[in-house]
């Protein structure tokens, strides 16, 4: 990811109820959730739900699928992926355990995902 498109998603994200139906989202999984469904959970309106989900649709962090009637969304795990290894490439002179929370929350850091998405490939 390079340092325009990691402004673009920060920016989507940096709004309360964007950031909040993305978490949402990251949550529902494999399933993804119907833009009402959304809206019903954070206590938004459909037509403000609609925009902010457009926001982080132009931002690339969901992708949606018509199911007839209905319009699912689902997080774009690799745009989450992307923005985690962008703000982590440089830290901490290239010592990682300085700066590893999340591998203390039973995740693999950053440069594991990356790894590991390169081996599947």
């Amino acid at each position: 990811m390079d340092k325009e498109r990691a402004i673009k998603t920060m920016t989507a994200l940096s709004q309360r109820t964007r950031l909040d139906a993305f978490r949402l989202l990251i949550k529902a999984g494999a399933k993804g959730m119907a833009a009402g469904e959304v809206g019903e959970k954070l206590g938004v309106v459909q037509n403000t739900m609609s925009a902010h989900l457009a926001t982080l649709k132009n931002a690339g962090l969901i992708r949606r699928e018509r199911q007839s009637r209905i319009i699912r969304y689902y997080a774009n795990y690799h745009a989450l992926h992307g923005l985690l290894d962008f703000l982590m490439e440089d830290c901490c002179s290239g010592n990682l355990e300085l700066s590893n929370p999340v591998s203390e929350s039973n995740n693999p850091p950053v440069s594991i995902i990356k790894t590991k998405r390169k081996q599947n490939v």
